[in-house]
């Protein structure tokens, strides 16, 4: 089995990477119910952050995401999950030759799904990063297009009192009169 394939069987569950008992039981070369015994037998090497049982709310997520049977016919027990530690703890008290050989495959494929995350997450701190920045010159270019129009606007609205052009006097009548002719 490759890296890839197992890659494909870590799920992120209640915020941990793991894999379920039986594909853990199908890399390691056992059947589930010899992998579980084993992990019942040996419960002190198992604490929580190693190895879990899942919920009936989890399975049912799980089955909607993987695309498994709907439960009738299948497992009586609900799932266990094992984290990269757990994982490695298994093939520990599993103590077959397949199950150490495997276990470095495991290894590698939670580390190369570490690796992807960390990439991703790397990305979306630059991809933040270069949005505050657009926003930024967004903004100051935003506000001059704002200032542009408002001085458009300005110049193409009529102005309250017409201006006059020439020469204007502003004097008080009477000073010259005009003489009718019939004087």
């Amino acid at each position: 089995m490759t890296v890839m394939a197992v890659d494909a069987m870590i799920h992120t569950i209640r915020g941990c990477r793991v894999i379920l008992d039986s594909d853990l039981a199908r890399i390691y070369g056992v059947p589930t119910k010899r992998l579980n015994e084993q992990v019942k037998r040996n419960k002190d090497r198992f604490p929580e952050d190693f190895a879990f049982v899942l919920t009936r709310e989890e399975v049912r997520g799980l089955r909607s995401q993987i695309a498994t049977s709907n439960g009738r016919g299948g497992a009586r027990y609900l799932p266990m999950a094992f984290t990269e530690h757990g994982a490695l703890m298994a093939a520990n008290v599993l103590s077959s030759d397949e199950a150490v050989k495997m276990s470095v495959v495991v290894v590698r494929a939670f580390v190369r799904m570490r690796e992807a995350l960390s990439a991703t997450a790397e990305l979306r701190r630059k991809l933040t990063e270069l949005e505050d920045r657009l926003t930024e010159r967004l903004d100051k270019h935003e506000q001059a297009i704002v200032r542009i129009l408002r001085e458009i606007d300005a110049l193409m609205s009529p102005a309250s009192s017409p201006k006059r052009i020439g020469f204007h006097v502003r004097e008080k009548r009477g000073l010259y009169r005009a003489r009718s002719r019939k004087e």
